[in-house]
């Protein structure tokens, strides 16, 4: 595959460990937003440089936003899905499907709401 391909590169960075769920995690928050505290409390296998590293990379790519709230200490970084973000959610969400349709070794998923499911 062409290395310029806009399948190749998406694929590249949507397929890093712990991107997509970090996508989902954000989507439950309200307003679709959360701390960095609370992402990394909700993901409690990542460590604090892969999530800052993937939050950064999405940010990069324009799938969030990031706001900074530096009046108190510690300061505080709030984490908000972009229209592109929540469009990709909906992909997620077709792949979810597509996967309880066809994958013959899949656990039947219990939630069918993205919104509540860790997928």
């Amino acid at each position: 595959m062409d290395e310029a391909c806009t399948v190749n590169l998406t694929v590249k960075y949507l397929t890093k460990k712990w991107t997509l769920l970090i996508i989902l995690e954000l989507y439950k928050g309200p307003g679709h937003t959360r701390r960095f505290s609370e992402l990394k409390d909700s993901l409690s296998d990542i460590t604090q440089k892969i999530l800052s590293e993937r939050l950064k990379e999405l940010e990069e790519e324009g799938i969030l936003t990031r706001r900074v709230d530096a009046t108190s200490f510690p300061v505080k970084s709030e984490y908000t899905l972009t229209k592109s973000g929540l469009e990709l959610v909906d992909v997620i969400r077709g792949i979810k499907m597509w996967a309880l349709k066809w994958k013959i070794d899949n656990i039947p998923c219990g939630c069918q709401d993205c919104k509540v499911c860790v997928l």
